[in-house]
């Protein structure tokens, strides 16, 4: 079984054909989860003519074995734990803690290195898109969708090109919708699914949100205002 998508922006196009009812809705806003999740929602946020932000979320990898996710926090402070994982492997609180901390660390980092000082988009009573590149066991994207809760958004909706069908089906309790565009058996890793899934970068992320801004600032500026 072959890959099902070139590269995160052939797989955010594919993804858009699946979310075109929601075009031109102006409540509308695509948040997408960094670094990953950016170039697939930007080809979102673009079709659906929506704004874009990113929303911050970092994965607690287990000591030693940093691809096994123990939990993942997120903006607002959200912290959410694998609790299978860590009572298997006995992880303390303490080391939870450490690794939280140095997590927390580097997404302030990339809060200021994204935005650029930019202040995040309002989320309150928007329908909100939260976009990744795929879902496998789905701590980073939970630890978003409960972050977000707290900001009140109109409904949220979670939105990926490929996804392990369990993990879809369990977000469906904690969303509005849930969109998995694939849903292949077995299903392996996410990007297995690709043909490119070479790590997006922060200066990727950062110019395709510049993109996006100046796209909308020149849509809002009159034609005759003389800029």
């Amino acid at each position: 079984m072959g890959p099902r998508f070139q590269d995160r922006a052939d797989a955010g196009k594919y993804l858009a054909g699946l979310l075109h009812r929601y075009a031109g809705d102006p409540s509308v806003l695509v948040l997408a989860l960094p670094r990953g999740g950016v170039p697939v929602a930007f080809e979102i946020a673009q079709a659906l003519g929506a704004p874009l932000d990113v929303f911050l979320v970092r994965k607690l990898g287990v000591p030693g074995y940093e691809e096994l996710a123990m939990g993942a926090i997120a903006s607002g402070g959200v912290r959410v734990l694998n609790s299978e994982v860590v009572r298997k492997l006995n992880i303390s609180p303490r080391t939870i803690d450490e690794v939280e901390r140095e997590e927390l660390a580097e997404l302030e980092r990339r809060e200021q290195l994204y935005r650029g000082g930019r202040p995040p988009i309002t989320v309150a009573n928007r329908n909100v898109i939260l976009v990744d590149d795929g879902l496998a066991t789905g701590a980073s994207m939970r630890a978003a969708v409960q972050a977000l809760h707290q900001m009140k958004p109109a409904s949220v909706i979670t939105a990926v090109p490929v996804g392990s069908r369990d993990t879809c089906d369990e977000l469906r309790s904690l969303v509005d919708d849930v969109v998995c565009g694939e849903c292949p058996e077995p299903f392996f890793a996410v990007g297995t699914w690709y043909s490119n899934f070479q790590q997006t970068t922060d200066e990727e992320v950062r110019e395709l949100l510049e993109r996006v801004l100046a796209h909308r600032h020149r849509r809002a500026v009159p034609a005759n205002s003389g800029w």
